[in-house]
């Protein structure tokens, strides 16, 4: 992670220091004295659902332009978890989800990530086209999954999940440190 340089509050010069009761380094400003602290980036998304169908768009953005995933970004302040991955859901496959239940939840230490993804019930097989970030947005069935085409592994392991608990129709909450 690239240390804060300069303060968002004064414009000053940062010190890297741990400050008197902390632990680890954080910025410090030299002239005004803020703390600055780090912390990870949550991506909130939804795994539609339609029927016996998952709704999967392909990314027209990097990282993995081209590529299948579900609809998922980084939260904007002052949002919810849920408005967040109703938002991004909007944003990337123009679709009004409801019933957004926590499904999985991943923790990504290496790229200070957090990935927290809702099962959502998507309103008709048609309710859905590609936002700007989607080159094409499709409903599959578990045999039509792309599987090798997956843009993100928390992605595989919710659709695996997903898969898995809907014979049973026994769904749990998912928690898994993916490195």
């Amino acid at each position: 992670m690239n240390p804060i340089k300069f303060c968002p509050d004064c414009g000053h010069a940062t010190t890297q220091a741990v400050p008197e009761g902390d632990n680890r380094p954080r910025a410090i400003c030299t002239k005004c004295g803020t703390i600055h602290y780090q912390n990870p980036k949550v991506v909130a998304g939804t795994l539609p659902i339609w029927q016996d169908k998952v709704l999967l768009c392909r990314r027209a953005i990097e990282p993995r332009a081209g590529f299948w995933t579900l609809p998922a970004g980084f939260m904007e302040n002052e949002e919810s978890v849920p408005e967040g991955a109703w938002r991004e859901t909007y944003e990337e496959a123009n679709a009004e989800v409801t019933n957004l239940q926590l499904y999985t939840v991943f923790s990504v230490a290496r790229i200070s990530q957090i990935y927290m993804l809702f099962r959502a019930d998507l309103p008709a097989a048609d309710a859905f086209s590609p936002g700007i970030e989607s080159l094409e947005t499709a409903l599959f069935s578990e045999d039509k999954i792309p599987w090798e085409d997956l843009a993100f592994p928390m992605m595989t392991r919710t659709l695996e999940h997903y898969f898995s608990e809907r014979k049973t129709g026994n769904f749990t909450l998912h928690v898994e440190d993916m490195g």
